[in-house]
């Protein structure tokens, strides 16, 4: 059992594979699923062979049951059960399966003597190895992508030592991350192991406070101290190097709790000389590699006077172009309030905010460089819980939250009252507030973001350190049931135990490899790959392992894409097959994820797919349909009247009675407006107005939409200048 807490708290920050459809946090979801299913297999096993149940008391029993029944209720009346459930699918963490597990930990390591000093330390050791892998992707150098192409290689059957040279020589550098957003740049922004820069600085966060543990508390080992201090160097400054704000307002935070108990509560001066010591420490990476933020930075700047240079007047450069990020939030915390708000009890169901936030999407977003990003999360974890659980999630969670700070106070309080050695004083004193310190610095960049693998890891285990390291856990009640099984045959039992952990760990793997087939089946549908008959083999494959509803989804629009080059290769009835096939995965999709406005707009652009297909005038009624329904779940997309003027516009063409003419001209012409006014300077909408007018013979009116569109959209833009010249 202690070896399995062990390599969970070694491995988790570590995980991470190349083929799947996310490379991080699937893969260490994974991970403490199959990792959550052992120890509770080997903690069976120890009832079963002691004839006695092995479950301790804690102080959190009361929160957290309140808790789990809260995310259970929320998953009983959600929006998609199966996303509430299983985590949103690319996000995976925060799904009901996901907090079980975490609880699940949090019991299996108060209840079976888990090493806590050893756990700690195997924390740090795994921090070590994730800063020392992110560091050299700081300077261009990021081990993740020759090893990432080398496995890849591997997995394509075509290594070799030649191949593997070339790899090592032309790849052992940043190349393999996008560059769209600095969020993958390790140059710029490092994240490691663990995915994000955010992320990274989390979990560094809590592990400084771990490390300032063991620094204070072997301070006087001179050969612990310089390798503690080392430690909290190197941390400190993998954490600048990730530029996460939130992570340093969070060390700032937990330094300050630390010092103020040790320092105006305890008033151990001892203490504070090493926590000065400290400081100063910290301060040496400020100076030298800075903290991103201008207003720290120009504290930390020395510069000599320079003589006076004549001014010189430039020409301002304009404003940056990309929407500031805390801009972005504070539109979708928005939106997560007036979700919570509209669903009060229980929320949209857990982990459903990707679709939920649809419902009340502020039309701000539009404005946004991220209007068309899919907000999984809330970020911000209290509201993500409000928008996705309603008041009742929201409340046992602050209330588990409120329950473990005033335990660790109480412990703090108590313990300076009981007689004890001054060592021993000291350190069920220091373990208790830097675990406390540690623990909030997750509640700090949860506020600002959202919780991760590896921070839900902290946020239900970090109480079980603390309730650990107390002499009785059961605050003076029993904490443990020697209840006899009576006269039930132990093989029989374990049997049974070993049969289902077999079944749960044959889930997991099959999960791990139908996901690689999705991630392939993406990589086929990019428009630059292009190739729908290998995505739609892979998504097909996928499902046979595991049916998912992002899968049919997937596989509906591969399905679809292939009827129309079926249709045009004049194959009649393959064509029909396909659209057949395509339409039972799109209704099957829907029929789990009902409200979600991702898969109506997919049936949509199947019906034109089929509209290509056939010429059936019925496929784009059913799109029209399709729309109108996502539009209920979604009334600020401009993408939606967008789609229905096309659309109508379709249908305008075919249409041969004039009245009926006239009725769909007025219809595209009603929702391209309605595009327009939700997004006014959404360039597609404006353009498609000015072909349509082209179209219905309004010259005019279009020559006005293309030169509104130059004016006052996408100045020079090559395409409109030349439908003016045409008209």
């Amino acid at each position: 059992m202690n070896r399995l807490y062990y390599l969970l708290f070694f491995l988790t920050p570590l995980v991470m594979y190349p083929a799947t459809s996310e490379i991080f946090e699937f893969n260490k979801m994974l991970f403490i699923y199959a990792s959550t299913t052992l120890i509770v297999f080997f903690w069976a096993l120890k009832m079963i062979l002691n004839r006695k149940i092995i479950l301790k008391k804690t102080p959190l029993d009361v929160p957290l049951i309140l808790f789990v029944s809260a995310l259970v209720l929320s998953t009983t009346f959600s929006i998609d059960v199966h996303t509430s459930i299983f985590g949103y699918y690319g996000r995976f963490n925060g799904g009901l399966l996901s907090i079980l597990s975490y609880i699940v930990l949090f019991y299996g390591f108060v209840s079976n003597e888990i090493d806590l000093k050893k756990s700690l330390l195997w924390s740090l050791f795994s921090s070590v190895v994730v800063i020392l892998w992110g560091l050299p992707g700081h300077f261009n150098r990021d081990l993740t992508c020759p090893t990432f192409n080398t496995i890849l290689t591997a997995m394509s059957g075509n290594l070799d030592s030649a191949s593997f040279n070339s790899i090592w020589t032309t790849k052992f550098n940043n190349s393999c991350w996008s560059r769209e957003t600095n969020v993958f740049d390790p140059a710029s922004r490092m994240f490691s192991t663990l995915g994000q820069p955010n992320w990274l600085g989390a979990y560094l966060a809590v592990n400084f406070f771990i490390g300032v543990y063991f620094f204070l508390k072997k301070r006087e080992d001179l050969k612990f101290l310089i390798l503690s201090s080392i430690y909290l160097f190197l941390n400190f400054t993998a954490l600048l190097f990730s530029r996460s704000r939130s992570a340093m307002l969070s060390v700032a935070i937990g330094s300050l709790i630390v010092a103020i108990y040790l320092g105006f509560v305890k008033k151990s001066k001892n203490h504070l000389r090493y926590l000065s010591v400290l400081v100063i420490l910290m301060a040496i990476p400020v100076i030298f590699f800075k903290t991103g933020i201008g207003q720290i930075d120009n504290l930390f700047k020395f510069t000599t006077p320079k003589k006076q240079q004549p001014v010189v007047t430039t020409t301002p450069q304009p404003p940056s172009e990309i929407t500031e990020s805390f801009d972005i939030r504070k539109i979708v915390w928005k939106g997560a309030l007036d979700l919570g708000f509209k669903y009060p009890l229980t929320g949209t169901g857990v982990e459903t905010f990707a679709y939920g936030y649809f419902f009340t999407r502020p039309q701000a977003h539009n404005m946004t460089t991220e209007w068309d990003f899919i907000y999984n999360k809330a970020h911000n974890e209290y509201l993500n819980y409000f928008a996705t659980t309603g008041f009742t999630g929201l409340a046992t969670y602050i209330g588990f939250i409120v329950v473990f700070i005033i335990y660790s106070l109480k412990l703090l309080k108590s313990r300076s009252t009981v007689k004890k050695t001054k060592h021993e004083s000291e350190s069920d004193d220091l373990l208790t507030i830097t675990l406390l310190a540690a623990w909030s610095t997750a509640l700090v960049t949860n506020f600002f973001g959202f919780s991760t693998t590896t921070i839900n890891l902290f946020v239900f285990l970090i109480p079980a350190f603390t309730i650990v390291s107390t002499l009785d856990v059961s605050s003076g009640q029993k904490v443990e049931k020697n209840k006899s099984f009576g006269p039930i045959f132990k093989g029989t039992a374990i049997f049974l135990s070993l049969a289902i952990t077999t079944y749960v760990m044959i889930s997991i793997s099959a999960y791990f490899v139908a996901d690689i087939d999705y991630g392939q089946g993406l990589y086929y549908s990019k428009p630059q790959v292009n190739d729908f008959q290998k995505s739609a083999y892979y998504f097909q494959e996928a499902l046979k392992k595991r049916r998912e509803p992002v899968y049919e989804d997937k596989l509906s629009y591969s399905l679809a894409y292939l009827s129309g080059i079926a249709a045009y290769q004049k194959n009649d009835d393959a064509a029909s097959q396909l659209m057949t096939a395509s339409e039972y995965y799109s209704l099957k999709s829907l029929k789990t994820s009902p409200k979600n406005v991702l898969y109506w707009k997919t049936r949509a652009k199947n019906k034109y797919l089929f509209y290509v297909s056939d010429q059936n005038r019925k496929h784009l009624d059913d799109g029209v349909v399709a729309l109108e329904r996502a539009r209920e779940f979604s009334p600020t997309d401009a993408k939606i009247p967008y789609s229905l003027a096309v659309f109508y516009s379709l249908i305008y063409d075919i249409e041969v009675d004039p009245v009926l003419k006239t009725g769909m001209e007025k219809k595209a012409l009603d929702e391209i407006n309605m595009s327009i006014a939700l997004k006014p300077d959404f360039y597609d909408s404006h353009f498609f107005k000015g072909q349509f007018y082209k179209k219905v013979g309004k010259t005019e009116e279009a020559k006005s939409t293309f030169k509104y569109i130059l004016e006052n959209v996408k100045a020079d833009d090559q395409p409109t200048l030349q439908e003016l010249e045409d008209l």
